[in-house]
């Protein structure tokens, strides 16, 4: 019976497949109880409680880690575990759900298309607001090839820390690993923040994170190379290289692997003129200099290409890989 329990925690290579299917084909729904929601909502919580005891510098963020990863795993474990106790059908039901809930590549496939949308029938204005719930920058001054290039590298980066981390974590430690992924990437995204309020308090999240994605970013980078070589209009080869050689001109260790094999895979380069609070914080590019900048309908199509096929073959591997252990 107690090995049956601990078993229900497992990675197993058809839940994952199961879930993935279900993430592209369903998305991320919006409702209140979503696990990830609920992570948001505790550590929202614990955060005030934290700075109203004066535990707002960096041991403040390293509890807010330990207490918030405690709860989610003590939870979501016992949920898990309790579903198996009652039927194995509902446990490995449970267990898909968590799967599911904290898979990410649909809805941003979703978000980037509903950018193109836009742009297909000439809204600007709309498609500048779908692309601000991607990145964060001046929309006002975009115009719709900026908003294709921001979509595409949101594409990139994204892949690894809202896909591929997931799938690495997941096969590691089983739902415990994803739920410490989760916990770790929320607290990124909500106090991981070089700002006054967050300069300290948000160290742990961040730092955590680059850890965690550390490995990831880099098997995607490569992951990306190996698909480019077979998808029409794409080069592995300069997914390849120019992820090699321009990974760390993007802010932080991991971001740039995928975002910039991406710009290689695809042969567009991206980024290019940034506006943030009314000033220019960045003119770079990055991909092959001989290539032109990414700003047509056929270049967005071509990373979501790229993306999808990159998010499947990731899922492939990390199957094939637990049925081999399994």
């Amino acid at each position: 019976m107690e090995d049956r329990l601990i078993d229900s925690l497992l990675p197993h290579p058809a839940i994952l497949l199961i879930a993935v299917a279900a993430d592209l084909a369903i998305g991320d729904p919006v409702y209140s109880l979503h696990p990830v929601r609920i992570i948001g909502r505790m550590l929202a919580g614990i955060e005030i409680a934290l700075r109203r005891v004066g535990a707002d510098g960096y041991g403040g963020g390293v509890l807010l880690f330990v207490m918030l990863a405690a709860v989610c795993l003590t939870g979501v474990t016992a949920i898990v575990v309790g579903a198996a106790k009652a039927s194995s059908t509902l446990g490995w039901l449970t267990h898909a759900f968590f799967a599911y809930s904290f898979l990410a590549l649909g809805d941003l496939i979703r978000h980037v298309w509903r950018v193109e949308q836009a742009l297909a029938v000439g809204d600007l204005n709309s498609a500048r607001k779908r692309i601000a719930a991607l990145v964060g920058r001046d929309i006002e001054r975009m115009d719709a090839a900026a908003c294709r290039r921001a979509a595409i590298e949101s594409l990139g980066e994204n892949l690894t820390d809202g896909f591929t981390s997931a799938l690495v974590w997941y096969g590691v430690a089983g739902i415990p690993g994803l739920v410490t992924f989760k916990v770790v990437s929320t607290m990124d995204s909500m106090v991981g923040y070089k700002t006054p309020r967050y300069l300290r308090f948000g160290w742990c999240g961040a730092k955590l994170d680059d850890l965690m994605n550390y490995v990831p970013a880099r098997l995607t980078w490569l992951l990306i190379a190996v698909v480019a070589a077979a998808l029409p209009s794409c080069s592995g080869r300069k997914a390849f290289r120019v992820g090699l050689r321009q990974h760390a001109v993007l802010l932080g260790p991991n971001s740039g692997w995928s975002e910039a094999a991406t710009a290689g895979g695809i042969q567009r380069r991206l980024v290019g003129p940034i506006w943030m609070h009314g000033r220019l914080v960045t003119d770079l590019w990055i991909g092959d200099p001989a290539d032109p900048p990414a700003q047509s309908r056929a270049d967005i199509l071509r990373g979501l290409t790229l993306a999808t096929a990159s998010g499947l073959a990731g899922t492939l591997v990390a199957t094939g890989t637990l049925a081999l252990v399994r």
